[in-house]
């Protein structure tokens, strides 16, 4: 095995670089990734980008700096990537869990910090301590990130990363404004894109315990301003989650959910069918029964189901890929979506962040709606179309999910290179 590894190695570094090391043995990739447990999109950012690693690079051995897992979430990865070393720990940290972390970063080839909104570079200042090479995999990133305090800070490791991919075209405009000159600047989709696990055993038996028949339903989720967990503020200083909402915020909650209740009243009067408040976060659960299901008239509430208990990615897959449209708040159930083939609408206000341009950069501009500015009667349009010719929504699904594989696979070539 190790002179059928030489011999490749020898062969791929003669067409412009090798994923093997001079011993043989492949080279080591470190995804920073898994962000939190309490958020479908959180969650997917991770088997997303190592499917894309797996697809487009197999021979790379990866491991995964995992900053949040509970049971669920590591028994779905390690199922589905078997050969992906999962780890925790701190970077500044001693106990035999940094250190094993440490090493892992010491002896990698490149260090990937994976699609999501954080500016923290901790990370960043291990990576050049240890004189490791390191990239961004699709990045929202706030206008601070480059001004203010650490902004000459930040410019410099940014100047200095490998690769940096936005995964939407503000944040890439403004890197560009500011003056970034990493050698690849580009877009790139968030790579919760390349999700594909699923679990269709669970999925199917909580469709036919809710009722809910294949492309007959859709799914529906408000993003409210409340904090993620009790008691505990947002550190961000945009606050995406105030501790203490103000009445503006209060009221914007109260007419969003309005907005909601009446797209689920047309469509359940338009076509009989069902809908499906479906979780992205669970701290939405309680706040989407309270502002949508319940007050919904009882002829209306019949044909609803509030999900009671959060899912986790995989089996969200499964049912959104059989939903007719997936009309969100928060981005990363469309994205979701998307990946198994299911039309959207992403009916987002910008102030949860810039991650919401990235369906316009893929294509789906008539899909994405502002949900402070286009009323709930402009969105049961839009639903509607789909439902009249809904081959065409399916090809247009098709068309984005294109241009979004092809963006991922010139990707790949950039991190082979980087590796290589």
């Amino acid at each position: 095995m190790t002179s059928r590894r030489t011999f490749i190695s020898a062969i791929t570094a003669a067409l412009g670089g090798s994923l093997y090391a001079a011993d043989g043995s492949p080279k080591r990739i470190v995804l920073q990734s898994a962000w939190d447990t309490v958020n479908i999109g959180d969650i997917g950012h991770t088997p997303g980008t190592l499917h894309i690693l797996e697809q487009h690079l197999p021979e790379l051995q990866v491991t995964v700096w995992a900053m949040k897992l509970d049971e669920r979430v590591t028994e779905m990865l390690k199922r589905r990537f078997p050969k992906v070393t999962f780890l925790q720990g701190n970077v500044l940290g001693s106990s035999a869990k940094d250190v094993e972390l440490q090493d892992a970063i010491k002896n990698c080839d490149l260090y990937i910090r994976n699609s999501g909104m954080g500016q923290d570079t901790t990370w960043i200042k291990f990576c050049r301590k240890v004189g490791k090479p390191y990239g961004m995999y699709g990045q929202s990133y706030f206008k601070t990130m480059v001004s203010g305090e650490k902004g000459e800070e930040n410019m410099q490791f940014l100047n200095e990363a490998s690769f940096i991919y936005t995964r939407e075209s503000r944040t890439l405009k403004m890197l560009q404004e500011a003056g970034v000159k990493a050698p690849v600047l580009e877009f790139a989709p968030d790579g919760c894109f390349g999700i594909d696990v699923r679990d269709e055993e669970r999925g199917l038996a909580t469709m036919k315990k809710l009722g809910l028949e294949d492309r007959k339903f859709i799914t529906v989720l408000l993003r409210t301003n409340t904090p993620k967990a009790p008691g505990v503020d947002d550190p961000r200083p945009e606050k995406l989650n105030p501790l203490h909402p103000t009445p503006q915020q209060v009221q914007d909650d109260e007419r969003r959910a309005a907005g909601f209740r009446e797209l689920i009243t047309k469509w359940v009067k338009a076509t009989g069918n069902k809908v499906l408040i479906a979780p992205e976060t669970i701290k939405e659960m309680g706040h989407n029964k309270r502002l949508i299901f319940d007050p919904l008239p009882e002829e209306i509430r019949s044909h609803v189901v509030n999900l009671e208990y959060f899912w986790n990615a995989d089996e969200a897959a499964s049912i959104f890929a059989r939903a007719h449209t997936v009309v969100c708040h928060e981005p990363h159930s469309p994205i979701i979506a998307l990946a198994n083939g299911t039309p959207i609408i992403h009916w987002f206000s910008e102030f949860h962040g810039l991650k919401c341009w990235m369906f316009e950069d893929i294509g789906l501009k008539e899909w994405l709606l502002e949900i402070d500015t286009v009323p709930a009667e402009k969105v049961f349009q839009v639903v509607m179309a789909n439902e009249r010719d809904y081959p065409a929504a399916l090809a247009k699904v098709k068309k984005a999910m294109d241009f979004v594989h092809q963006r991922q696979s010139e990707t790949m070539k950039v991190v082979k290179k980087v590796v290589g």
